[in-house]
């Protein structure tokens, strides 16, 4: 299917993949009743006071989002500083440069949210050492192919599961290491209030960032109303360890998960959470 998808993506120019993917979507989209439910129970979570047809409106725009977000993953090969030039604005980019001045490494850290994707391969591309942290597949055929399109970008993927060495050695070598911080696939995470419900936060960028001494820099890939993107780092996040250690990852939790609501409420459209995500 993903090879399909990939072929249709790159026979096509941009916009009419664009609009292929979403006559599929909507298609699809008639039928996935859970995950329509799983979206609208986000979504009056993040906006109680908003009304069924508004509610209704933002699902619909995620779901066809998220289609061009899979068209622009299966174009990975069409990349290069031409397309960054043409469809791309990088905001704050000193932010990443001044947390990798202190020689500890960086780590950018996302959402699930626009196109988080492509941002990694935009600050690859950029020329910054550059290594993610992602979920396996259990198919390996699919594990393979979405690895291929990240490695084809420069990009060093370190599978979830095993990934504590490897993610130390990119921070000792002064590099950047990129981690999503809105979902925890542990089981171990750190309960938050997030929108005023409580849910689990991994804890691993703030417990790197406090074992190395490595600033986290919040950065987002949101797409624009022309489908073109804005990559914007926000400024990079400090905490001095106290000795207490759960105190300072709640801190540094607590800190960056203000700014992740407030680009989920800025971009709900964008945030693509097709499952159950709060504990109640």
């Amino acid at each position: 299917m993903y090879r399909i998808g990939q072929f249709i993506s790159l026979s096509l120019p941009l916009s009419l993949a664009y609009r292929v993917s979403i006559l599929i979507c909507d298609l699809h989209y008639l039928f996935a009743a859970r995950d329509r439910k799983m979206v609208t129970d986000n979504l009056r979570s993040i906006f109680p006071e908003m009304g069924k047809k508004e509610i209704n409106r933002i699902r619909r725009n995620t779901f066809r989002n998220f289609a061009k977000y899979l068209v622009d993953f299966f174009r990975f090969s069409k990349l290069d500083n031409t397309y960054i030039n043409k469809h791309i604005k990088v905001e704050n980019r000193e932010f990443l440069d001044e947390a990798l001045k202190k020689g500890k490494g960086a780590i950018t850290l996302t959402a699930h949210l626009g196109n988080w994707e492509l941002g990694g391969v935009i600050i690859s591309l950029l020329g910054y050492n550059f290594s993610a942290v992602a979920l396996p597949h259990q198919n390996k055929k699919v594990n393979d192919f979405f690895n291929n399109q990240r490695a084809s970008k420069g990009i060093k993927v370190i599978p979830l599961g095993n990934a504590v060495r490897q993610c130390l050695s990119v921070l000792k070598n002064n590099e950047v290491l990129a981690l999503v911080g809105d979902r925890d696939f542990s089981g171990k995470g750190i309960v938050m209030d997030f929108f005023n419900r409580p849910t689990f936060f991994p804890e691993g960028p703030a417990a790197f960032s406090l074992k190395t001494g490595a600033c986290i820099v919040p950065g987002f890939m949101v797409r624009n109303s022309n489908d073109g993107f804005t990559l914007r780092f926000e400024k990079p996040l400090e905490l001095v360890s106290t000795g207490d250690k759960q105190k300072d990852l709640n801190k540094i939790i607590g800190h960056y998960k203000l700014i992740f609501e407030d680009y989920i409420r800025r971009y709900p459209d964008q945030w693509y959470m097709f499952r159950r995500f709060w504990i109640e």
